[in-house]
């Protein structure tokens, strides 16, 4: 269907926004759906779009960073990603995100993929961007952070994956791409 034939069955009758932070904002929407039914829609938007980094070197060892989830109160097998302010580049945020969590540098950048989390909810979009050609340097995590990386066969994260290891989304998305595309002879 083209776009420009799309109309939104929903109406809004209004909104107010019930928190905000620097990171994210919350507006709840008094609205009419499209059956007709009064009801309210909560919007969390993310003032940062998320950025992931699978990177893979010549013989198809991956990186992954492990740290202590505050949401999940669990620990979590990670590719290496973060958030992208509002006037830095995608590119700009991969690269600061790969050498912050992974002591990471690339010279080759790809996007390949490009996502909306959980877009029921959320308005969070995803970048996720292949990165190879690379260079040691030095970690730097935040001061949120406490990060252990991982070098390992790019097909021991495909079994992670599997296995339920990895359960992050945006490690799982950009993983399967990778999975997909070395399939189908792109890499």
């Amino acid at each position: 269907m083209d776009e420009t034939e799309v109309i939104n069955p929903w109406k809004i009758n209004g909104q107010k926004k019930v928190y905000d932070n620097p990171w994210i904002s919350v507006t709840e929407f008094d609205v009419i759906n499209p059956s007709g039914g009064k009801g309210i829609y909560g919007k969390v938007h993310f003032k940062n779009a998320a950025i992931g980094v699978i990177v893979l070197d010549e013989v198809m060892n991956t990186w992954l960073v492990g740290q202590y989830r505050f949401v999940l109160n669990a620990y979590s097998w990670e590719i290496p990603e973060g958030g992208c302010p509002e006037g830095e580049s995608y590119i700009e945020a991969a690269k600061r995100e790969l050498l912050e969590e992974a002591g990471l540098m690339a010279e080759e950048w790809t996007v390949i993929l490009r996502s909306h989390l959980s877009n029921s909810v959320s308005d969070e979009e995803c970048i996720i961007f292949l990165a190879r050609n690379l260079k040691q340097g030095v970690a730097a995590p935040e001061e949120t952070e406490d990060i252990q990386v991982m070098k390992v066969p790019f097909s021991e994260a495909v079994k992670m994956v599997s296995n339920g290891a990895i359960t992050d989304a945006i490690s799982v998305m950009a993983i399967q791409k990778v999975q997909l595309m070395q399939l189908s002879g792109e890499l």
